[in-house]
């Protein structure tokens, strides 16, 4: 059970959302404004009312977020509000621009921030300076800490490591090695869901009686240092010096698997895990060279927080049955929404990815992967 939400952020969210009552009267569309640094301004209609909702992602190394969650949201609010205006911003892993961007956002007359945190830390300045302004938060994927946010939406990060713990070992167990060593190549310190990534599969392979022989926390989710430290560790321990490799997601376990082939050995012997379902890591999956990753549903990630952000921004109440749960993130228990996430192997991409419709078999099956998707099932 997760204790009552922290009274002063309610009385917050009141606020915030009385105040969005009140300016959402004489509030329209915005111009379409070219100027962002590294971002655009997406108008729906440019007539009628409407309201203006900022979104504030954190990086584009990682490809879901300018191919998945932003045209997700943008799809989302656009069926909901055709008349709201998005003001979307990608941060390229600065959180200074980060900080800079939310600001002009705000400037610009934003009545909700959608924040997906470069640095989770230090974002709680960004929460603050909107509280000040009466305009409500959510925190999208990464969670704030220690500031007075309104909505949550995300998945369980802790799950997720769990999960890509659990199917490596099972594949090492069903390979006949027991008491696997396992090399670690963990997210970005400055995310907040990487280290529950870390913790959930660490506590997997504790029970499964696997020993860490290296572990790295890998600065902005980089894949060319996550080559740097698959190098660094076959020179420490040799070819033979471990039996798998745990990689938090698809983007850096490219980068390991390619520092694997440069040093002559086989990923597909190596048990790789990832997260995203990017296509490069699915086709990866379909020819060995990946274990497994772990599919978010980014399109209802996205839609909910869609759902939660449009009646914030024109100040009505949000929908009752959204938030499913609260999440403590130092500063209250904030009302959340954690999305399920799916562990993808060879044998279900089809049935869940592409079915979904969150990768095209024309995205995947490209020529060198035709017979690796025609073997899959994959049409």
């Amino acid at each position: 059970m997760f204790p009552t939400f922290h009274p002063r952020a309610t009385v917050a969210v009141l606020l915030a959302t009385s105040l969005a009552a009140l300016t959402a009267l004489t509030a329209g569309c915005g111009s379409n404004d070219d100027n962002n640094s590294s971002g655009s301004s997406t108008t729906a209609s440019s007539s009628g009312a409407g309201a203006k909702i900022a979104l504030l992602l954190p990086e584009n190394k990682t490809a879901r977020y300018e191919n998945q969650d932003k045209p997700f949201f943008t799809a989302k609010v656009k069926e909901l509000c055709p008349n709201c205006e998005i003001i979307y911003e990608n941060a390229t892993q600065d959180a200074a621009k980060q900080q800079q961007q939310a600001e002009a956002a705000i400037t610009r007359g934003a009545k909700v921030l959608v924040l997906d945190a470069v640095d989770v830390a230090s974002a709680g300045s960004i929460v603050n300076r909107a509280r000040q302004a009466k305009i409500p938060v959510l925190s999208y994927g990464r969670l704030v800490a220690n500031a007075p946010l309104d909505y949550y939406v995300s998945i369980d990060p802790f799950k997720v490591g769990q999960q890509q713990a659990q199917v490596q070992l099972e594949a090492l167990k069903a390979a006949g090695k027991a008491n696997p060593r396992i090399v670690m190549i963990n997210g970005s310190p400055t995310d907040s869901n990487s280290a529950p990534y870390k913790k959930g599969a660490e506590q997997v392979y504790k029970a499964g009686g696997a020993k860490i022989v290296k572990s790295y926390d890998t600065p902005d989710w980089s894949p060319d240092k996550a080559q740097q430290e698959m190098e660094q560790t076959i020179t420490a321990l040799g070819k033979t010096g471990f039996d798998a490799v745990y990689v938090a997601n698809d983007g850096m376990a490219g980068g390991a698997v390619a520092a694997m082939k440069s040093a002559g050995l086989s990923p597909n012997k190596l048990f790789v895990t990832g997260q995203d379902a990017e296509v490069t890591g699915v086709q990866r999956i379909l020819t060995g060279e990946q274990l497994m990753t772990v599919y978010q549903p980014l399109k209802e990630i996205a839609g909910k927080s869609a759902e939660i952000a449009v009646p914030l921004a024109q100040g009505k109440p949000v929908p009752s049955g959204i938030t499913t749960s609260k999440t403590d993130n130092g500063a209250g228990q904030v009302p959340s929404v954690l999305v399920p996430t799916l562990a993808i192997n060879k044998d279900n991409i089809e049935s869940t990815i592409i079915k979904d419709g969150f990768l095209k078999p024309a995205d995947v099956c490209t020529s060198a992967y035709a017979s690796a998707c025609k073997d899959a099932g994959i049409q």
